[in-house]
């Protein structure tokens, strides 16, 4: 079953038809997250170490355009809808949850969280709906969606390069330690952004009572 699942995926890898998909994926993601891009790409980067095909250069790119593109496709259709998307999310879902952080986000960075939200599950498009529904500049944006989707096509490419070049022999074996590695750098991005989230809590909460006391 592993020989002719391992097959396949040569077969796939090899054939031209990986770069349309590597694009239609990245795009895709931007505005429906269940598309599962990230793992295709680092997917590519394994063969790409171990068979030498797709080539490791062309798949950073390929995802890239494809994730710029995928985030303009989003950041219109906040612009068209003018933030009734994110107004008609039932609350408390994580969906709901994602779009708070991106406005309360947005409003302490700036862009620079179009960055940050690359590597932070749901936030890439609660962002870019987001920056859209308020009117930002478009330029800026392009600016910074170009900063996060050459950042995230390098990252993914090479994580999974690393565990294709760990696994030479076995391809498998590579994408599951690439896709695990993947994984581990977004519990760390969840985990140091929980604690900075809690730091300002605590730093809040002593102002409030301080404020109260005045009174």
């Amino acid at each position: 079953m592993s020989d002719a699942i391992l097959h396949f995926a040569h077969e796939l890898m090899s054939s031209w038809w990986i770069y349309l998909a590597l694009w239609g994926f990245a795009a895709l993601d931007g505005f429906f997250p269940a598309i599962p891009s990230e793992t295709l790409v680092v997917t590519a980067g394994v063969f790409a170490a171990a068979d030498g095909a797709p080539n490791l250069f062309a798949v950073m790119v390929v995802a890239a355009v494809g994730a710029f593109m995928g985030d303009h496709v989003s950041y219109a259709l906040g612009r068209g809808a003018g933030g009734r998307l994110l107004d008609r999310m039932k609350p408390g879902t994580k969906r709901h949850a994602a779009a708070l952080w991106a406005r309360q986000a947005l409003a302490e960075r700036g862009g620079l969280v179009l960055v940050v939200a690359r590597y932070v599950p749901g936030g890439r498009t609660a962002v870019t709906l987001t920056m859209g529904s308020v009117r930002y500049p478009l330029r800026k944006f392009s600016a910074f969606a170009a900063i996060a989707a050459v950042s995230w096509g390098i990252y993914c490419s090479l994580v999974g390069y690393i565990g294709g070049k760990a696994f030479e022999d076995n391809p498998l074996k590579g994408v599951v330690l690439g896709i695990g590695l993947a994984l581990a750098v977004t519990l760390i991005v969840e985990l140091v952004r929980h604690r900075l989230k809690k730091r300002r809590q605590g730093q809040v909460e002593p102002e409030l009572v301080e404020a109260g006391g005045g009174r």
